[in-house]
């Protein structure tokens, strides 16, 4: 069972005891995973629920357009 690295999620919300900046998120077995430090709760994301963007220049900084 290897984890990597632990990243707080700033301004989340635990769905268990409301308890707020407290949600770390992990990878654990290739699966993402949440867990709040206060009351233990823990669980997973599928990747297909996932709420990232898909705009065409979502990894770039700035778009330079000469006149």
């Amino acid at each position: 069972m290897a984890r990597e690295k632990k990243r707080f999620i700033a301004g989340a919300v635990c769905p268990k005891c409301d308890a707020m900046d407290t949600l770390m998120l992990f990878i654990e077995n290739d699966t993402e995973q949440v867990e709040c430090v206060q009351c233990k709760h823990r669980f997973s994301e599928p990747k297909e629920q996932g709420g990232g963007s898909q705009r065409q220049f979502d990894q770039v900084i700035g778009v330079f357009k000469p006149d």
